[in-house]
């Protein structure tokens, strides 16, 4: 090839890629909106798919109507469970205002399983008789939950609970084209990573896939097993709203320690009642329940799927949860487990004179 030809294919090469870049800067710039919504509907599909797989198996003439009847079944799978909690709250919410009106303006009675405390009882009936049993404590202690305050705040919710509703919708709308589309975007992909990755590329997809499943197992399965024992717990102990508080601890234990807070909640409407040693027993079973789960089932559910050592799905959750918020849960571990899978390929890709590390090494 003559040199100024080369020279012109090579300045046509360099400037198609800055023009290429550019725009795949601009184009995530525009969209960085809705990126996270991009990665939800990315993340159920692939925890759905192999469902979804079966079903297009049966069906598969119908690829427009069995997207849409799966998008909607996942819909009203989160809409419900979210709809049944806030009636149930709403139900609750005139009693608790009626209640902060008489505490600001009577005080709070001491309550009696104050005086069975076995330790540091005068104390606690001091500081409650000065703080809280007199209106003018009460209403000090309780200023931040007054009406104006609570005015303010459900305002921010409500912002904040718009802002949700419309990434939520706009997943449900990208999961549908994603089920309906799957073929086709599943070839493009094997094409465009075979095209810059070679081999590396189907192995690539196939770890983030297992790992997203195993995460999905780890976490959200485990997590809803959590709340339906942590259910029967409430419900032994006499807890207030023990299916509701049940539901909420299998939302809460998806989290890693995020189901203490629930177990906290218990106890104090437990201790409210005059339950002390229910509430007690809340926080004892529930720290075992997550212990045998943090600890044992979860590592096995996840390490198996992703062979990633516990202390990288430990970094993957938390780390991507400190960055991503919840969605980080997911894609977190999914991360760790393709970093994880590449240097072991690049290990297995020694010189001859360089002795590859085994995985048992990781």
């Amino acid at each position: 090839m003559p040199m100024d030809l080369r020279s012109t294919a090579s300045r046509t090469i360099v400037a198609k890629a800055v023009l290429v870049a550019a725009l795949g800067l601009f184009g995530l710039w525009i969209a960085s909106s809705f990126l996270p919504a991009l990665i939800w509907s990315i993340v159920i599909a692939i925890a759905i798919d192999p469902l979804y797989l079966r079903a297009e198996q049966r069906w598969p003439d119908h690829h427009n109507v069995l997207a849409l009847l799966v998008t909607c079944a996942f819909a009203l799978l989160v809409v419900v469970p979210i709809i049944i909690g806030i009636t149930r709250i709403a139900g609750e919410a005139y009693d608790v205002m009626a209640w902060l009106s008489s505490a600001r303006a009577n005080g709070i009675p001491v309550p009696d399983w104050l005086h069975d405390v076995p330790i540091g009882r005068d104390a606690l009936l001091q500081w409650w008789q000065i703080n809280l049993a007199t209106p003018e404590g009460a209403s000090e202690h309780l200023h931040h939950l007054s009406g104006a305050t609570l005015i303010a705040n459900s305002r921010l919710i409500g912002s904040g609970l718009i802002h949700r509703v419309i990434i939520f919708a706009f997943t449900l709308i990208a999961l549908f084209f994603l089920l309906r589309d799957r073929a086709t975007i599943i070839r493009q992909y094997q094409i465009v990573s075979d095209r810059l990755l070679g081999p590396a590329g189907d192995r690539i997809g196939r770890q983030a896939i297992r790992s997203v499943r195993g995460t999905i197992d780890g976490l959200v399965l485990v997590g809803l097993g959590e709340g339906l024992v942590m259910t029967g717990v409430y419900a032994l102990l006499h807890a207030p709203h023990a299916l509701l508080l049940g539901a909420l601890t299998g939302v809460a234990a998806i989290i890693p320690f995020g189901a203490a807070l629930l177990f906290a909640v218990a106890a104090v409407l437990l201790i409210g009642k005059g339950s002390v040693l229910a509430a007690i027993a809340v926080i004892v079973i529930g720290l075992i329940v997550v212990g045998i789960a943090d600890h044992f089932i979860r590592p096995v559910l996840i390490g198996s799927a992703t062979r990633l050592p516990f202390l990288w799905v430990l970094i993957g959750i938390l780390g991507g949860v400190e960055t991503l918020g919840l969605l980080g849960l997911f894609v977190g571990p999914a991360t760790m487990a393709v970093l994880v899978l590449l240097w072991r390929e690049y290990l297995e890709e020694a010189p001859d004179g360089v002795a590859a590390v085994p995985d048992e090494a990781d």
